[in-house]
């Protein structure tokens, strides 16, 4: 799809990727641009139409999509994260709470805004992932665990929504220099750029972007040793 005059929506959108997605969507022509946040007052860019989401409150995703119905573009760029493995004291707890965003949280919001793409001729879903939807050292291991399921739930709606010819785009990417990698001293990315090749990618009718070296490395190395009974399609 093209993004000149496409109407967004960007969840997560007061800082890091979300930001970075709102500024390229209105340099590129978008007509409108929602960002969402949980507190719309963190909205500060200029252009944009604040919305309050909090994508674990239904209530305010059902207010979201009655109000937001113009929509032909959803970003669902929402997510936490905390370091730690599955065994720690807190674990289960940490686990609920980063599925209940990063995965049931994109799970309400494609459900709220499907039928409005399909009333408007179909348009997409750009779901932002990581390369830790396909590897888990256990540094971040329920934040990857819910990447995972996040990858396959894309997958899914993928095959779903292609009768109402609704794109639904997958964005892998290693750590991108944000709020949330902050404590981390590993090489980032900019986030400016990842946004660049995410909307490249949508523009070109793609289903996957991969958006750094460390995710096509990543993906090449997976795809090389899977085996020969599971689905090549990513």
């Amino acid at each position: 799809m093209k993004i000149e005059n496409a109407v967004a929506l960007v969840t997560g959108a007061n800082r890091g990727i979300g930001l970075a997605f709102a500024n390229e969507l209105l340099a590129r022509g978008a007509r409108k641009v929602y960002a969402a946040a949980r507190d719309p007052a963190a909205i500060n860019q200029r252009g944009v139409h604040a919305l309050r989401l909090d994508v674990n409150k239904p209530d305010e995703v059902a207010a979201a999509a009655a109000l937001a119905s113009d929509v032909t573009l959803v970003i669902n760029n929402a997510g936490i994260a905390q370091p730690g493995g599955f065994l720690a004291a807190d674990g289960e707890d940490v686990a609920r709470r980063i599925f209940e965003t990063n995965f049931f949280g994109m799970l309400r919001i494609s459900k709220a805004f499907a039928p409005i793409l399909e009333r408007h001729g179909g348009g997409a879903f750009l779901n932002v992932l990581s390369v830790a939807a396909w590897v888990n050292g256990g540094e971040l291991a329920a934040y990857s665990a819910s990447k995972s399921a996040a990858w396959s739930l894309t997958n899914a709606l993928r095959n779903e929504l292609a009768a109402q010819k609704t794109k639904v785009l997958a964005l892998h990417m290693g750590y991108v220099d944000t709020d949330l990698t902050r404590g981390f001293d590993v090489p980032k990315a900019n986030p400016e750029a990842i946004v660049k090749r995410a909307l490249d990618g949508l523009e070109s009718g793609l289903d996957e972007v991969l958006a750094d070296e460390l995710t096509v490395q990543v993906k090449r190395a997976l795809t090389a040793a899977r085996p020969g009974y599971l689905p090549q399609q990513a």
